[in-house]
């Protein structure tokens, strides 16, 4: 497993404003596009493309172009907030969608959702969830779409926790990890620390 840190100083502008206080619901939710948009081109910079030609208005150009089935996967709720990122880069992706529950007491996830498409064994499928706190989630998810026929899969996530990525690395050893910060701890609670608290409820203002 790579985990890549993506220095980009835009990604860390917009990371700022997520990890504010005092950045609200709207902002909250541009700074998510923003830096989700951002990690996902470095995710997919190894995308396979092909030598085309196309004719300008003063006549033809060589160019290339991608050549790949794309899954995008977000992990419900808080996951969405990074899919419309994904598809502004590749308008063509198709889309599952994994819902997991963490149990607030015990940190386990359970699955309530599950609708992936099929015929994944050839392509490239990028995960979307901010939060890689404990990791258990994102096993999760990860265990249901290889079930699914998954072989190429990536993770990008927007905060990340050193016992996140070490329990990925542990149990799924071939997942890379996109994120521009691995923060320090989880507190007793299974949160991030520092982070930028509760995700979900910051985005959508509840």
């Amino acid at each position: 497993m790579a985990l890549h840190t993506i220095d980009h100083p835009l990604t860390h502008d917009a990371l700022v404003e997520l990890r504010d206080v005092r950045t609200g619901p709207t902002a909250f939710r541009h700074a998510a596009f923003r830096i989700s948009l951002l990690l996902a081109a470095e995710a997919l910079r190894s995308l396979p493309t092909v030598p085309t030609t196309v004719t300008t208005p003063l006549g033809p150009a060589d160019g290339r172009v991608v050549r790949a089935d794309v899954v995008v996967v977000p992990v419900l709720r808080a996951g969405l907030s990074m899919l419309e990122a994904v598809l502004q880069l590749v308008p063509a992706a198709r889309v599952g969608h994994i819902g997991l529950q963490r149990d607030e007491a015990t940190a386990v996830a359970s699955r309530y959702y599950s609708k992936m498409p099929r015929d994944l064994a050839d392509s490239f499928v990028l995960m979307v969830d901010p939060m890689l706190a404990t990791g258990g989630s994102a096993v999760a998810a990860i265990d249901l779409m290889k079930a699914g026929g998954a072989r190429r899969i990536a993770l990008v996530c927007i905060i990340a926790a050193p016992e996140g990525v070490a329990e990925l690395q542990a149990r799924h050893p071939d997942v890379d990890i996109y994120t521009p910060v691995v923060d320090r701890e989880l507190n007793a609670h299974k949160f991030i620390v520092p982070g930028l608290g509760d995700f979900g409820d910051r985005l959508y203002g509840t």
